[in-house]
């Protein structure tokens, strides 16, 4: 059903920063999740020396700053554009590109980001607009996918099987754009994707079932996957070490790096612990949802937690998930 909108979304980019009750907060795409030893040294710098010294994994992983000063978004953009990290001012919010971090697909997403900043009228997404590439993150609700040949529209597979994958995305957002009126997600649109796929030749009766396959903590051939306790990578750790972030809030690095401070166990209690900011960070937290959770992880539970610190329920991973809610006295569990 498409949804009406009163105002723009406001979602935080590396330029345009939100304001936050711990200061300011930067939002910088990494398409794919790949980034290089030096763009790794860059952010971690940036932490540390203009904002909270902590570097934040999210959920299309993206790398947020936290705690930055009033004028510290000039130095940030001017380090983050000298690293390569911001390509385009004009498009910087609408860069999110979610890969599966395992399979050899950096290059098909350089050149979907690419192909996307080239458009001007593309700078007028949503922050929200999402691509997704790989079978295994096909379920994290894209606006676009791509499987191979196979193109997935608002989460599903459409039926549309495409020559130039590249191409095709960048005609999906087009026609996104032309249809959305004020709906931030192509799946808000009455219609939307029978539209986009009448448009780009009808749908085969093949389908493809979306996945969403997380990756687990642990070695993996010539890498190890690393959890984050809470996303919150400490800026000291990785120095100099290329990584790439997974949707997981988990690190994807060399064999024989030093992950201090990480977990590389599926059975670290804090394996699919998730949270909210919560206090003091966000103001319309009820609770310091991050302490509250230090203090009950190792607590047996069944599947992965997320705890929020209001009704919004900020950061809820896609999946089966066991939900605390903060109430404003205590936590209400949802399931």
């Amino acid at each position: 059903m498409s949804t009406d909108r009163d105002r723009p979304d406001a979602c935080p980019g590396a330029v345009e920063v939100h304001r936050a009750a711990d200061g300011g907060l930067a939002r910088v795409r990494v398409p794919g999740g790949t980034l290089s030893a030096r763009q790794v040294d860059v952010l971690r710098g940036a932490a540390v020396e203009l904002g909270d010294g902590f570097l934040e994994l999210t959920s299309r992983a993206n790398v947020q700053l936290r705690g930055l000063a009033d004028g510290a978004e000039p130095e940030l953009g001017s380090r983050l554009r000298e690293a390569g990290l911001l390509p385009s001012a004009t498009h910087e919010r609408v860069r999110n590109i979610v890969a599966d971090p395992l399979a050899d697909n950096q290059a098909l997403v350089d050149a979907v980001d690419a192909a996307l900043c080239a458009v001007p009228e593309l700078a007028d997404l949503p922050g929200r607009f999402l691509v997704t590439v790989g079978h295994g993150v096909s379920g994290l609700a894209g606006d676009v996918g791509l499987v191979g040949d196979a193109l997935f529209l608002a989460g599903v597979d459409s039926g549309v099987r495409v020559d130039d994958p590249v191409a095709a995305v960048v005609t999906a957002a087009r026609l996104f754009r032309e249809l959305r009126g004020t709906a931030w997600r192509l799946s808000e649109v009455d219609g939307g994707v029978g539209k986009i796929t009448d448009a780009l030749g009808g749908a085969g009766e093949e389908r493809l079932p979306a996945l969403v396959t997380p990756v687990a903590p642990g070695p993996v051939g010539s890498a190890v996957v690393a959890g984050v306790p809470l996303g919150r990578w400490d800026a000291r750790l990785l120095a100099g070490v290329p990584v790439r972030v997974t949707p997981w809030r988990s690190v994807v690095v060399p064999v024989g790096t030093d992950v201090g401070g990480m977990f590389t166990s599926a059975d670290s209690p804090w394996h699919g612990v998730s949270a909210c900011a919560g206090r003091p960070g966000c103001a319309k937290s009820l609770s310091d949802v991050r302490a509250d959770v230090t203090r009950w992880v190792g607590t047996p539970h069944a599947g992965r937690a997320h705890w929020s610190g209001c009704a919004r329920r900020c950061g809820r991973p896609a999946g089966d998930v066991v939900e605390f809610v903060a109430t404003g006295d205590g936590y209400e569990e949802i399931r």
